[in-house]
């Protein structure tokens, strides 16, 4: 039979009000913290900011990988139409870029879309099947109408008890464990 097991994963601090939270987001990034995140109903500005995120590289992938479309646009147009299969057409030369300006723009377009759409899996950790914040309850009540700052027991600066006072320090006062419950298979097949 399967047992399930619990395990402390984080703290969660429940908040009431954007200005809050952001304090408290700026308290645990000067405290040192490495892995930890805000969740909110909706988007807080400066909220990146206090928490001392940096720049998405989203746009950079982006436009590099639409570049990069564009190079490959040019060379297959250009290398089919001039080298492979040369035939003047009406006295044009044999590389008439104008003609294949829609071919650009829509290799642009896909390499760029492609990336964003691979970046954001990757930067945004989206590969993850699931997290024990879907277990606990906690989400419904934050995309209802509550904030929250998750402190992960995988930090090397955590500990329950500094944690917890940590967010006691912040003006918290619904702080709960984040459990993640797992099932011990010791079935053969």
């Amino acid at each position: 039979m399967a047992e399930p097991s619990a395990k402390t994963v984080g703290l969660v601090g429940l908040y009431d009000d954007p200005a809050t939270l952001q304090r408290a987001a700026a308290r645990v990034r000067e405290a040192g913290y490495t892995k930890w995140d805000c969740h909110t109903p909706y988007p807080v500005h400066g909220l990146d900011r206090a928490m001392g995120l940096k720049a998405s590289p989203v746009p950079a992938v982006a436009l590099t990988a639409g570049f990069f479309g564009l190079l490959a646009a040019i060379v297959l147009t250009g290398g089919l139409s001039a080298i492979h299969y040369p035939i003047r057409i009406g006295g044009k030369p044999l590389f008439s870029w104008p003609a294949f300006v829609p071919i650009y723009f829509e290799l642009f377009v896909l390499f760029a879309a492609l990336a964003i759409m691979g970046s954001i899996i990757v930067f945004c950790r989206l590969g993850r099947w699931h997290s024990p914040l879907h277990d606990s309850g906690i989400m419904k009540e934050i995309t209802g109408a509550r904030f929250a700052i998750v402190l992960e027991a995988a930090d090397e600066r955590f500990s329950e008890q500094d944690a917890r006072a940590l967010l006691e320090e912040t003006g918290c006062h619904d702080i709960r464990p984040l459990v993640q419950h797992e099932e011990k298979d010791d079935a053969i097949i």
